[in-house]
């Protein structure tokens, strides 16, 4: 099939270089030229783990290509994917101008089009997180401006940062909207090469389409807000997080993913999408409560950790230095949206302290948002740890997991370090003299104790 893939960010540029893979001729358009010059080289402007194999292969075959003139990505296109923000607003709501600005683009390009006596019609497909409702009011807003000429689906994405290319080419399942059989069979036959396994297709109305994506992330996100909520009860009473969560895993009903208590979660997805659908329900006089709730305990959570931190130092952190390990949201990404670090490293310079922060990936982008934060980025996470105070971890990266125990106490002032995403083994690091608090589970001070007792 012939497709236009509109906005090549990073669910765009999947999406892209996906349906180009198999066999699709694919047209990418952005008005970022110098995004769009990037990828003419075959330079991929985002860090995802399979993607620039991706883009070589399918640009060196002529299956996909990049333009910054939108006329050379519609006009021969059958389908027409609109892959573009939807920031929040104030108020949580989704900010759809750029889905409409675009939408207001294409009309112009076919009107002209159809008046040079261009006659085919196009199919118009929402790839971005949009609010119920919205590919009805596209579909209305080209039946006023191009009758008969447009058709609108609902294709809402299911990516998970680091792992884009491969739910891309072998998805859990496919969502379509569309109330057209003849839209519905062709978007079928373009994803069946994709769920060849058994996975399934389904079709069915816009609306319910579009709320599948939110009540998605939704839920996952509630399933890590629970879990933080209950670190919190274990730290009262004397649990230890992972294994009730080893408990609870087994039950087939519950299921292991997303039951890993932390710092909480970051990142574009979750947060934009329950702040959106809480505002939708408010939209439509109701309360989601357990999504407000949500909501609520990510925010506490960040807090929590602070308040970890700020204890075990007894408030003292001007002119401490701290190891900062981890800038994304998550492993396998450079995006630092809505990280959790952010927030952290924001508080630590606040409170006067120094921050060597180290991540494999994501230090540029910090570089880039926050350019005036004097902050030192390490080469690695030994580098960060050079004469810090303690360790603070925020991404569970797996090169954190197995770290060199005797460099890192070399490296460090004091032996300590607070972990926002429970990697290590407590009994172990007390053994090895270090004070290691985390989430959920008993603190243990293998260097405080020792110190306290030499002083005795």
């Amino acid at each position: 099939m012939r497709i236009a893939v509109i906005g090549v960010g990073y669910v765009g540029l999947v999406t892209a270089a996906g349906l180009a893979e198999t066999g699709n001729t694919v047209i990418g358009y952005d008005i970022d030229p110098t995004k769009i010059e990037k990828l003419q080289r075959g330079e991929s402007p985002i860090y995802e783990p399979g993607l620039d194999h991706l883009l070589a292969r399918n640009l060196k075959e002529g299956r996909l290509s990049f333009t910054g003139v939108l006329e050379e990505a519609i006009l021969p296109a059958e389908l027409i994917f609109l892959a573009l923000p939807t920031p929040p607003m104030t108020g949580g709501e989704a900010d759809l101008s750029f889905i409409f600005s675009a939408a207001d683009s294409i009309v112009r390009v076919l009107s002209k089009a159809y008046l040079n006596g261009i006659s085919d019609s196009k199919i118009v497909i929402t790839k971005s997180t949009v609010p119920v409702g919205t590919a009805r009011r596209l579909q209305h807003f080209f039946a006023e401006r191009l009758p008969h000429r447009m058709r609108v689906a609902s294709n809402p994405e299911f990516l998970r940062e680091g792992y884009a290319v491969e739910d891309f080419l072998k998805p859990d399942r496919v969502v379509i909207g569309s109330p057209d059989p003849e839209v519905g069979e062709k978007l079928y036959q373009l994803y069946l090469p994709y769920t060849r396994q058994g996975n399934p297709i389904y079709i069915m109305d816009w609306e319910s389409a579009e709320l599948t994506k939110y009540a998605a992330n939704a839920f996952l996100a509630m399933r890590i807000s629970f879990m933080n909520e209950l670190a919190r009860l274990c730290e009262r009473v004397g649990a230890d997080i992972d294994k009730v969560r080893l408990g609870m895993g087994a039950d087939s009903r519950i299921g292991r993913r997303y039951l890993y208590a932390g710092i909480g979660y970051g990142g574009s997805c979750f947060p934009k999408d329950t702040h959106a659908l809480a505002a939708t329900a408010r939209q439509h006089g109701l309360s989601l409560h357990l999504v407000e709730a949500t909501i609520e305990v990510n925010v506490h959570q960040r807090k929590l950790f602070w308040e970890k931190v700020r204890d075990y130092y007894h408030g003292q952190l001007q002119g401490r230095t701290f190891a900062v390990w981890g800038v994304a949201f998550k492993p396998d990404t450079d995006d630092i949206r809505e990280a959790p670090a952010i927030d952290v490293i924001r508080w630590l310079l606040e409170a006067g302290a120094k921050v060597r922060a180290f991540d494999p990936v994501a230090l540029p982008s910090l570089r880039r948002d926050y350019p005036d934060w004097p902050i030192y980025y390490a080469h690695n996470p030994y580098d960060a740890a050079e004469g810090a105070d303690g360790i603070l971890v925020i991404t569970e990266w797996a090169e954190f997991r197995q770290p060199d125990w005797s460099l890192l106490r070399q490296k460090l002032s004091r032996p300590a370090i607070i972990d926002g995403r429970n990697l290590y083994n407590p009994a172990q690091l007390y053994a090895l003299g270090i004070d290691y608090i985390s989430i959920g589970r008993p603190s243990v001070y293998g260097y405080s104790e020792k110190v306290e007792s030499k002083q005795k």
